[in-house]
């Protein structure tokens, strides 16, 4: 977990006056993107996210999320099972994405891939805020007949978003926080 941090803080996260997704100002940016599309960052995210799924106990048959954040994170985590499947080390987890709307062409689909209805599924997310785009791809998610399991992000930005899931009666788990990050940002 620390070469992911340390991933995250030289190529994903910046000190400065920013205006979030959400609308609010930090002085803190983190575009995990960056991290979640580099190769080593691919692999650290998948193995990280695969075992804090096989930790938590949670069944689950896919993950996903909003596009784009959560895409790179889901597909990473999908081939990270593929690979521990291939060993003899637990079952494969499928991942999709959510579009933020439905497709105004072919089969007009919101949720992309191997989803399919009655999964257990794990909403992957990229950076919580506020915990808007979670909750929105958790509303796609279960109208498309999906069980949300919880929410796991790659980084929680402490900033009340877990506690908005949570209060929606979500599970959360993040694999690093801005606290573990800030002191490595220059």
């Amino acid at each position: 977990m620390t070469r992911l941090i340390a991933l995250l803080a030289s190529l994903s996260a910046k000190r400065g006056d920013f205006v979030l997704a959400s609308g609010r100002r930090s002085n803190l940016y983190v575009d995990c993107r960056l991290t979640a599309m580099h190769p080593e960052g691919q692999l650290l995210i998948g193995r990280a996210g695969l075992a804090a799924i096989r930790q938590s106990g949670w069944p689950v048959d896919s993950v996903g999320g909003l596009t784009l954040g959560a895409d790179p994170i889901a597909y990473a985590i999908a081939h990270a099972s593929a690979l521990a499947h291939e060993r003899g080390d637990g079952e494969m987890v499928r991942g999709f994405t959510v579009r933020k709307e439905a497709k105004q062409h072919g089969t007009g689909k919101l949720i992309e891939g191997p989803f399919q209805a009655g999964d257990k599924v794990l909403v992957v997310e990229d950076v919580i805020t506020t915990g808007g785009s979670a909750l929105k791809a958790v509303d796609a998610i279960r109208a498309a007949g999906g069980d949300v399991q919880g929410v796991l992000a790659l980084v929680d930005r402490q900033e009340g978003g877990r506690e908005a899931l949570e209060a929606a009666g979500l599970k959360v788990m993040s694999l690093v926080t801005a606290e573990q990050l800030l002191p490595l940002i220059a």
